[in-house]
């Protein structure tokens, strides 16, 4: 899927694109996120974006699909610092964090203005309800009009159908998914085209932090690449052994490409 087909204005084309081992990440920040998530909506297009880490760059080096799914995104943005500062080593001067949470509020903060209708997919049982209840709070005029919480499991028929028919009813332009990577991005490629809203968003513990569900890492602790040592601290359990494969993976093959020693494509 090429994701320069998603948008309708020629005029105004996607941001370059830095190559992490394979993965192509948007030269965009948080601001130009939204300014790009804004024409398309506006325009009338379709696509979804991706909030990529360290994590779901390995992952992607492991699982073609996922690849694809980050490939074809409208927009696969640095949700993690380490993307970011190999984007600018690139010579992208122009790439800056986009984390998934603050993404969420710029996004809701602005659609109080446009009158974006939100729907809300993702979540343990209760977190979706309460994230609508505390953003609605945050947000007075927000426009959400679902939630849908899912399975641990995939969608079966029945549902899947359920789940159109809500999003046709519903009309969102944002339909925001919180699965956890690779879940969500698998779920946007997937059902991109099939569920009738402008622009899906995958954020991962953005619901969880915004319900309230979960505390986020110290802001001071953002800039400098570690937060995933709080979440890590968390929840020792659930995400110990990710961050123990995915922390060695991540920094020998960018070593690799760095050195030049070996070569990622972005071609599926």
């Amino acid at each position: 899927m090429n994701p320069r087909t998603m948008t309708l204005h020629d005029a105004d084309p996607l941001p370059a694109r830095v190559n992490i081992l394979g993965t192509g990440v948007s030269a965009v920040d948080l601001r130009e996120a939204v300014r790009q998530s804004d024409a398309l909506i506006r325009s009338g297009g379709h696509g979804y974006i991706c909030c990529a880490d360290a994590h779901s760059i390995v992952e992607a080096l492991r699982d073609p699909m996922h690849r694809n799914a980050l490939n074809g995104a409208f927009l696969t943005v640095a949700d993690g610092m380490p993307l970011v500062w190999l984007g600018r080593l690139q010579g992208r001067a122009s790439i800056g964090r986009v984390y998934g949470p603050d993404f969420m509020l710029a996004m809701c903060e602005l659609s109080v203005e446009r009158g974006w209708r939100h729907f809300f997919y993702g979540g343990a049982p209760g977190i979706a309800s309460r994230l609508r209840a505390r953003l609605g709070k945050q947000f007075p005029g927000l426009h959400m009009v679902g939630t849908y919480t899912p399975p641990y499991r995939p969608l079966d028929s029945i549902e899947e159908a359920e789940l159109a028919a809500f999003v046709e009813e519903t009309r969102p332009d944002v339909l925001w998914v919180g699965l956890g990577s690779p879940k969500q991005e698998r779920f946007m490629a997937q059902h991109y085209g099939k569920l009738l809203c402008h622009l899906m968003v995958g954020v991962g513990a953005a619901f969880d932090f915004h319900a309230g569900a979960v505390h986020e890492a110290p802001r001071w602790l953002h800039p400098t690449g570690l937060q995933w040592t709080y979440r890590l601290l968390q929840e020792p359990q659930r995400l110990g052994r990710r961050y123990l494969a995915c922390v060695p993976a991540f920094l020998w093959n960018v070593a690799l490409q760095t050195a030049g020693l070996r070569s990622f494509s972005l071609d599926a």
